[in-house]
């Protein structure tokens, strides 16, 4: 795919008139689309896609969309004006209606299929017909692409109604769970981890839905009662949003030969990816198995990364399946994600999930996800034994890379500069049995105490009033392990005013963040946002926006405390049956 000059943006844009000519649609131009579909993208009722890249689908508006919110740093980035989140043309068309907009932009979007595999384990029986060419985009329409300061984007519809895909469902959003989305994503990048960005947030002022959810104080692990809802339309933007799942979906086509173009479209959407998403570190005149060999290490590079970022920050993915996996190595698809707060290493946001997608045991499902991704490549290998073999050796060192991403991460959050395997294994033993908070823990250590006093702000329960003989020897490992750690840091000696200790904690500030997306914190933003108030979300926004600040004194008050007592439990805070 050849790569358009590149557009420097010397003014901001403010209408869809002006952004209309960086409009650019290398999916579309370049693969293939479904045979079967219909031209005027009326193709909202569930049915089998049997080839094809994806979709042409009109997406269906909301009706009487309002603003809500939008992405200042993006709009930035991007070259727009804060003003035209809130243009009648922008409303219109980020809020699902495509009728007008301008030339070249156009008035189909577009959605993709894909396959599933749970945990390294391929499924079709959830597919509606059984041979899983039903899954895909089933409420996420794709609606521009375009080149932006010499940077590709693809613009998606989170809720931009029904695809062939949607297997019965009605293709809407919430306001609840789009508010999560908007408001992680941004999170995310402001945290430094790789991501989808939020772009805007939009709600309907009349159209509303059922969804099961959880009654005020239910600590039900299921929703136990059916709500009406606000529909709301955000739109996530990528680079490009094509899956493992995706690659993994022609994968097992052209390995059971399901067409004749099977091996074809596997091979067109690969190098499509390596367009899109490894343009930088791929030489476009290579031949194609050397290309897939460079893929599948910088992917498992990039994997491994991103999982360890997670790790860092406290984020568990829950539902980490192969179609929530980005083949660009970022974090995609926010459904019934959650923040560790209570360290836990089996935590997991998600009553359906089990320990397979908790917590610490991401890496495991990551390779699980590599797995797949390899498998999807194989077809196009046969013919090709030395790389076959490498691809092999690529996927077999798998762990040894995540375990080295793991051990650098662990030694930047605790200002090492070498993994000490013992003091953080006496570490996890501590903030387990303590138990202690996640965020705030790290966060109190990046200041270098002197005793554990300061670190106590992170207990969950107080080893000082407990009293007793296992409190007193809890509280004596901690001094212990303290002085164990700033003997290992070379700190030991150091004075609060020496320059070593100043830039190991600057250090470690930069990698242990301060704020922290607590779900106790989003929920009455989305309910006040329900009634038409959008202050406390924006409020909301502004601090997972700056996560590692020191902010104001009521910032801090209000935000970088411990999770109170009663909310433990308690469904649609500490855990989730389903996203919406």
């Amino acid at each position: 795919m050849k790569q358009p000059l590149s557009r420097e943006t010397v003014f901001e844009v403010t209408n869809l008139e002006e952004l209309a000519p960086m409009a650019d649609y290398s999916l579309m131009d370049h693969l293939t689309p479904d045979p079967d579909a219909t031209s005027d993208g009326v193709d909202h009722r569930p049915r089998q896609v049997f080839s094809g890249h994806y979709v042409p689908v009109r997406p269906t508006a909301i009706e009487t969309p309002e603003y809500v919110a939008h992405s200042e740093d993006l709009f930035r980035e991007l070259g727009f004006a804060d003003s035209l989140a809130q243009s009648d043309d922008f409303i219109r068309m980020f809020s699902g209606d495509l009728s007008l907009v301008p030339e070249p932009m156009r008035k189909l979007g577009w959605a993709s299929g894909y396959a599933l595999s749970i945990y390294g384990n391929e499924y079709t029986q959830q597919c509606p017909f059984q041979t899983g060419n039903g899954y895909g985009d089933g409420r996420a329409i794709s609606v521009l692409e375009a080149v932006f300061n010499g940077r590709r984007w693809e613009m998606q519809l989170k809720g931009g109604g029904r695809t062939p895909y949607c297997r019965g469902a009605d293709g809407r959003a919430v306001l609840r769970s789009s508010v999560r989305e908007f408001l992680a994503q941004e999170h995310m990048h402001a945290l430094g981890v790789p991501t989808s960005r939020s772009l805007s947030l939009y709600v309907s002022k009349t159209e509303r839905v059922r969804r099961p959810w959880y009654s005020r104080g239910s600590h039900s692990l299921d929703p136990d009662q059916l709500i009406s809802e606000p529909v709301a339309i955000s739109t996530r933007v990528a680079p490009s949003f094509i899956r493992v799942g995706q690659l993994e979906l022609f994968g097992r086509r052209a390995r059971k030969q399901e067409h004749p173009r099977a091996h074809e479209e596997l091979e067109q959407l690969v190098l499509h990816l390596i367009d899109r998403e490894y343009n930088d570190v791929i030489d476009q005149s290579l031949d194609t198995p050397t290309k897939l060999v460079m893929l599948a290490r910088a992917f498992r590079s990039r994997l491994a990364s991103l999982v360890a970022n997670w790790i860092r920050v406290g984020y568990c993915q829950g539902n980490f399946n192969s179609d929530n996996c980005a083949a660009g190595g970022f974090t995609l698809d926010y459904g019934p994600f959650g923040f560790c707060e209570v360290f836990e290493p089996f935590y997991q946001p998600w009553t359906g999930g089990g320990q397979h997608f908790s917590f610490l045991n991401q890496p495991a499902a990551a390779e699980r996800n590599f797995k797949s991704f390899c498998s999807a490549l194989r077809p196009l290998l046969t013919a090709h034994e030395d790389e076959l073999a490498q691809l092999e050796e690529i996927h077999s060192g798998f762990p040894e890379v995540m375990q080295a991403e793991m051990e650098k991460m662990w030694s930047a959050k605790l200002g090492l500069e070498a993994f000490d395997v013992e003091l953080f294994r006496e570490l996890m033993m501590l903030i387990t049995q303590t138990p202690v908070d996640y965020t705030v823990f790290f966060r109190e250590l990046s200041s270098i105490p002197d005793d554990i006093a300061p670190i106590k702000k992170s207990f969950y329960r107080s080893l000082n009033q407990a009293g007793g003989a296992d409190s007193d020897a809890l509280l004596k490992r901690w001094s212990d392990w303290l002085a164990q750690w700033k003997s290992k840091t070379g700190l030991d000696g150091a004075g609060d005013g020496s320059r070593l200790r100043e830039e190991r904690s600057r250090c470690m500030r930069r990698v242990n963040p301060k704020y922290t997306m607590r779900e106790w914190f989003v929920v009455p933003a989305y309910q006040r946002a329900a009634d038409g108030d959008y202050q406390p979300l924006r409020a909301l926004q502004d601090v997972l926006t700056h996560p590692y600040a020191e902010q104001s004194n009521a910032v801090e008050a209000q935000y970088y405390r411990l999770k109170p007592s009663e909310l433990f439990d308690l469904g649609g805070v500490s855990h989730y049956s389903c996203s919406s």
